[in-house]
């Protein structure tokens, strides 16, 4: 690693997040925050650490995305790996590169900035008071988000934390900050959502694939999980009705909400409107496999030519 385009922080005598070498006074109030992260921000962490050294216990990088206009909400869409290396005196980051690979983005993602940093591993270490300045100073006046996610699936969870920092103590260093969480919350498109879903459903060995449900398959799994959520729904209600169950204002509302905005429409309407759908279904599937079909045929004759 080149050391001129490398930033060097040197150990911090105090081998917590909050430094006490001074003497706790004030702690800054942060405003109400809150972030949502795309999923395959986590695919791409998850992708930097498997291809990390054999040396390294974790990995950084850069979190890219948008902000609202006030600052308090985060959205994390992307980011890149950041080479860097831990010690036991100092850690080094690699600052050239960052900055490169974020000159780039920009010419592909104008809009979105950057937005703090990740980093592997449950637990906040020594260094990451001193890696979190170094973002903070890169995202200006904004809070820098720290994003952590624990590969080593504790309890079988990812156990993705989001945080921002707080200073604490008189003097203003590096090192004089404490990491206060923050909410995360998941945000993705409708388009992403049956790939996590495949994902999620299919638990297959290192060894093993996972093939796309068809699109039969997508609808009659998507009827069976409107019928079991009807027939939750229902249970609820009636448990309400019979007094098992204390009534909740809010749920009461939501269902009042939901149920006068659907349509009422006769059965035998809904039926032929299902039908008419099916079909439509069927007649593109048949059509797919009748052009895939004839590209499998013309590829045989074109070898045989």
């Amino acid at each position: 690693m080149d050391n001129t385009s490398t930033l060097h922080l040197a150990l911090p005598a105090v081998h917590t997040v909050a430094s006490a070498t001074a003497p706790v006074t004030t702690l800054a109030q942060p405003r109400a925050f809150s972030t949502s992260v795309n999923p395959l921000v986590f695919f791409s962490i998850l992708d930097h650490y498997l291809r990390r050294n054999a040396d390294q216990d974790r990995v950084i990088g850069t979190l890219l995305g948008v902000r609202s206009e006030d600052g308090a909400e985060v959205e994390i869409k992307g980011c890149y790996p950041v080479p860097h290396l831990e010690s036991q005196d100092q850690v080094e980051v690699d600052m050239e590169y960052h900055r490169t690979m974020f000159d780039l983005h920009k010419q592909v993602n104008p809009k979105e900035v950057i937005v703090g940093w990740y980093a592997t591993g449950a637990d906040l270490n020594s260094y990451s008071a001193l890696i979190h300045d170094f973002y903070q100073k890169e995202v200006s006046s904004f809070p820098a988000v720290h994003l952590t996610m624990d590969t080593a699936l504790t309890n079988e969870r990812l156990g993705v934390k989001t945080y921002i920092s707080a200073p604490v103590g008189i003097t203003s260093k590096a090192d004089n900050c404490m990491f206060i969480p923050i909410p995360c919350d998941v945000k993705y498109f409708k388009a992403e959502r049956a790939g996590l879903e495949l994902l999620a459903n299919n638990k297959k060995t290192e060894n093993e694939s996972t093939t796309l449900l068809s699109d039969m398959d997508n609808l009659e799994h998507a009827v069976i999980e409107v019928q079991n959520m009807l027939e939750r729904v229902s249970e609820y209600v009636d448990s309400v009705l019979a007094g098992t169950v204390p009534a909740n204002n809010t749920v009461g509302r939501y269902l009042m909400d939901t149920v006068s905005v659907v349509p009422k429409i006769d059965a035998g309407e809904f039926e032929k409107m299902f039908n008419s759908h099916l079909q439509d279904l069927l007649m593109v599937i048949y059509l797919a496999n009748m052009t895939r079909t004839q590209l499998a045929v013309a590829k045989r004759l074109e070898k045989l030519l």
